[in-house]
């Protein structure tokens, strides 16, 4: 065990912040996200509560970095300066709610109704007492979203850091005592939780927490707590007890995540459903979007309940049975495309702009650029699906006018014995949405349904500017009117670009949406995508945004809504 915390020298410096601004707000998620990605591996490596799979640091640094993402975005937004500057309350409810969205296992979903429970608060204050406030405020909320709560956990830590700092007092010295209670339970940890003792380490989520609050301190302090000394990796019998899940073994088979919009009644009713279904239940939220995070047996059952109590979505199921290893590949052997061997699986994607072109490439496609009025031709889609080198090849044409050139140059691939499968994708966001599930280890049938699926789920969106007056689906347009195109027809017209893509996107995700995908060429206004970003942030609670910078050569805006 590591030895007990040191105590700080409690006089407040002229150099210490007195309140916490949303610049110090700003500061403290990046110094959160950033001392979680630095010990992600020794938490992981001390998970052994409440399933020993190795990855609470992982959940907790996704769920940090995620947070710091919706600070960062408040600061991007259009006017953010000045008088309109972000305040505290703006800073730390994005922080909440960043963290709220992309929540991750049963540690992440807790940290998040903590920061949750702290911006209710601090949103009024940010003074020493405020803090001391926020942190009893996020301790009791955190262990009334457990359905049983254990001692010896990150609950535990979360209220000995809200009890050493009741008293209030200076910000500075209210974030000293959170600390020193938060390390000084940590360090108990093991007495109070059997798994723990046994395994010879403290809690992995408690440890996450001190280092949450050890980046909270550095903010208002300007100096960081002794880093926590490397913890033991956990005994073999210890572990091998916990991680046995699934039918036979010790517990539920299958972690189910999933957002919902419900009414708080309806989630009164699915937490009893679900306590019943399995354990390590944890539901945080409220105001209408909660994050529900369950271990069980029958992945399906907890889904459907989510579906009666209200809309879910996002929903991400996991096994806990570990997959198989790879075979691992010799250091002295090259890769079979270098050694003249066709590789297994490829995908060929036609794609608008340098930049985007560029970023499928990265994620191991073979591109052929479209440039404005010089559409690929049937030729040049076959060379790239032989340039690809590959048994197999997955083709994305992004585009409709371009389906006949392309089913060509898969016949004719296919006389060469080259297995394609042409997956009708109209628009690059679907191609985007279809790369992103590819997995060329699973069989050629199941990667080729899961890609159009994807894709087919995607709608999709263009801005384009009138070259010439003519008649549209939406009226008469003169030249140089914005144009909204929605799956290919002229939706709206209008004079001003961001005002155009606003009404869009509204239309689009009148009929529901989690994601929109922005693809914004060198050509757009500056600022375009994180006004659209905080619109979809005000407007929308549970749906996220991704932006991607197609450069030159593409339409002005491109859109996909998930």
């Amino acid at each position: 065990m590591s030895r007990a915390p040191q105590p700080f020298d409690h006089a407040v410096r002229s150099d210490e912040r007195l309140v916490l601004d949303a610049e110090a707000v700003r500061a403290w998620s990046a110094r959160t996200a950033e001392a979680l990605g630095r010990e992600r591996a020794a938490i992981d490596a001390i998970n052994v509560f409440p399933v020993a799979d190795g990855d609470t640091g992982t959940n907790l640094y996704l769920t940090a970095d995620a947070a710091h993402r919706a600070v960062e975005a408040v600061f991007a937004a259009p006017g953010a300066t000045g008088d309109r500057a972000p305040d505290t309350a703006d800073a730390v409810r994005a922080m909440a709610h960043g963290a709220l969205l992309e929540a991750r296992g049963n540690s992440g979903t807790i940290l998040s109704q903590l920061l949750r429970g702290m911006a209710g608060v601090l949103a009024e204050g940010a003074d020493g007492d405020h803090l001391a406030r926020a942190l009893a405020t996020a301790a009791s909320s955190a262990r009334a979203a457990v359905a049983h709560p254990e001692e010896g956990t990150i609950l535990t830590v979360a209220a000995a850091a809200a009890t050493g700092c009741r008293d209030g007092g200076t910000l500075p010295d209210v974030a000293r005592r959170a600390y020193e209670g938060a390390r000084t339970a940590l360090e108990a940890t093991p007495g109070q939780l059997a798994v723990l003792g046994a395994a010879g380490v403290v809690d992995a989520g408690g440890q996450g927490l001190v280092a949450v609050l050890g980046a909270l301190l550095e903010t208002v302090t300007g100096t960081a707590p002794e880093a926590l000394p490397a913890s033991p990796a956990p005994a073999p019998a210890a572990a091998g007890t916990t991680e046995s899940c699934g039918p036979g073994g010790e517990g539920p088979g299958y972690e189910v995540l999933y957002l919902l919009e419900a009414e708080d009644a309806a989630v009164e009713l699915l937490k009893a459903r679900l306590d019943a279904l399995g354990d390590s239940l944890v539901v945080v939220g409220g105001d209408g979007l909660w994050n529900v995070h369950v271990h069980v047996d029958d992945a399906g059952a907890a889904v459907e309940a989510g579906i009666e109590a209200g809309r879910p979505h996002r929903i991400r199921i996991t096994h806990f049975a570990a997959a198989p290893a790879p075979e691992p590949h010799r250091a002295d052997e090259a890769p079979a495309h270098a050694r003249g061997e066709r590789a297994h699986r490829a995908v060929v994607a036609v794609l608008p702009g340098e930049g985007l072109a560029g970023l499928c490439a990265e994620a191991g496609a073979t591109t052929v650029q479209a440039r404005p009025g010089e559409p690929p031709a049937g030729d040049d889609l076959l060379a790239a699906v032989r340039r690809a080198h590959a048994r197999e090849v997955v083709l994305l044409p992004n585009d409709t006018d371009l389906r006949a050139a392309a089913a060509t140059a898969a016949e004719r691939a296919r006389a060469e014995g080259i297995r394609v499968a042409l997956i009708p994708t109209r628009a690059a966001v679907q191609g985007i949405a279809a790369l992103a599930v590819h997995e060329p280890d699973r069989s050629f049938d199941e990667d080729v349904v899961a890609m159009t699926a994807a894709a087919g789920a995607t709608r999709y969106a263009e801005l384009a500017v009138a070259e010439r007056q003519s008649f549209t689906s939406a009226g008469v347009c003169q030249a140089g009117d914005v144009l909204g195109l929605i799956e290919g027809d002229v939706a709206v017209i209008g004079q001003d670009l961001t005002d155009t893509a606003r009404t869009v996107l509204d239309r689009m995700l009148q009929a529901g949406g989690e994601l929109v995908t922005l693809v914004v060429a060198d050509s757009a206004p500056p600022g375009l995508a994180a006004t659209l970003e905080t619109h979809v942030r005000r407007g929308y609670l549970a749906v996220d945004t991704v932006t991607y910078h197609a450069g030159e050569g593409a339409p002005p805006l491109l859109i996909g809504v998930e």
